[in-house]
């Protein structure tokens, strides 16, 4: 699991670095809005998906109203939707990038874009996400004795665990993601973060060349103002 812990950990870099240039509310607030609006629920206490999201920007210290501003556009929201792009980036690394748009025209020309200047080429649905499979990812806050604490989640159900600078990286399947956060806060372990994430079944070790390359690719799809989420089985 070594190379989804590097996408992890840069990942989480990025959305702190992210945070402190207060560019991540933006991206937070539209998350929210999906999530009220396609949960079935604004009720953070009935809509998982929804408490995730807000978990996640009250980490980032978005302010209150501008949280329950984004649950409340859930109702005006009406051509606010996700979608999903998959593609090869340069040196033919896979990548799924999950976006939230009032205008897929657009949308879809912009990443498209990104995909062909790049090096890259866009996909149809399905051409690259074989080659992932879908978990819940949490980041849990490191105690005393990881090693008993690692066989400890295991046991709570968790498939895999690894130790990492900054926290446990627990991978639990996705279904199983809102009952095992709960069954280790009664454990007493603190989740710092959780999410659902494409993890790669094969990752691609990208030649030194090649790295800064690859690097500004993805960097620049993450940039883009609707892309919420991007995976990708490059290690470097």
């Amino acid at each position: 699991m070594s190379g989804h812990s590097h996408y992890a950990t840069t990942h989480r870099q990025k959305e702190i670095k992210d945070a402190a240039r207060g560019k991540v509310f933006s991206k937070l607030a539209r998350a929210i809005t999906i999530a009220a609006k396609t949960g079935g629920s604004p009720n953070p206490d009935s809509n998982f998906k929804l408490r995730m999201v807000i978990e996640k920007a009250k980490a980032a210290n978005m302010p209150k109203e501008n949280i329950e501003r984004a649950i409340s556009k859930a109702q005006s929201s009406a051509d606010l939707e996700e979608v999903r792009y998959e593609g090869f980036g340069p040196s033919g690394i896979l990548v799924i990038v999950d976006a939230a748009t009032d205008n897929r025209n657009r949308t879809n020309s912009e990443i498209r874009n990104l995909f062909d200047k790049n090096g890259g080429k866009m996909g149809s649905p399905g051409s690259v996400s074989f080659n992932f499979e879908s978990f819940g990812f949490l980041i849990l806050e490191k105690r005393e004795n990881s090693d008993e604490d690692m066989l400890a989640l295991i046991d709570l159900g968790a498939k895999d665990v690894n130790e990492m600078p900054d926290g446990l990286y627990v991978y639990v399947s996705p279904s199983d993601l809102a009952s095992f956060q709960e069954r280790v806060r009664k454990e007493g372990f603190k989740a710092l973060s959780s999410e659902l994430v494409e993890k790669p079944k094969n990752f691609q070790k990208i030649d030194e060349g090649d790295r800064e390359k690859v690097k500004r690719f993805i960097e620049e799809l993450e940039n883009h103002e609707d892309v919420q989420k991007v995976f990708t089985n490059a290690t470097f």
